[in-house]
């Protein structure tokens, strides 16, 4: 099996799971955190949006240096959904890549400052699809909070089977 036959499918789940995720979302809670340290919804909903960008970013570049990175903030649930739609789409082309660019040295920095190093399997195992659950998580528990359906994922929720 093809490295892209095995991470393009797992893509396209995620994605599937967490729009369901950001369909939820009431227009009127987009600012709301259950703490001053936390992101808001509308912060993580463009978080998890941009996710897909960081595969494109892996597999089309050398590396990311974050100096001056600056987040998405799109408004409304339509503007994030159709973000994460489109940055899957790019995405899924990135990763039809023959198998030994997925070996190749990938480095993440801030300035001078090498942040990580490592193939760019590894960084799109480690630290690009594993946010898709993390940040999904973080928006369920914000959902509980606030008295909302949380989506079942990879069985059943408590308020789905």
């Amino acid at each position: 099996m093809k490295i892209q036959e095995f991470l393009i499918p797992q893509l396209q789940q995620e994605v599937a799971l967490t729009e369901k995720f950001l369909k939820r979302i009431p227009e009127d809670k987009m600012s709301w955190k259950p703490h001053d340290k936390s992101m808001t919804i509308k912060e993580i909903a463009n978080h998890l949006a941009e996710i897909p960008e960081w595969i494109s970013g892996t597999m089309d570049s050398n590396g990311w240096d974050l100096e001056g990175y600056q987040p998405p903030s799109k408004s409304t649930v339509e503007e994030i959904v159709t973000d994460l739609k489109n940055n899957a789409s790019v995405a899924e082309k990135a990763l039809k890549k023959p198998d030994e660019v997925y070996s190749d040295t990938w480095k993440m920095t801030q300035g001078e400052n090498v942040l990580m190093e490592m193939p760019r399997f590894n960084v799109l195992q480690s630290m690009v699809m594993n946010q898709f659950p993390h940040h999904r998580a973080q928006l369920g528990v914000y959902f509980r909070l606030l008295d909302i359906s949380v989506p079942a994922t990879y069985g059943p929720s408590a308020d789905e089977s």
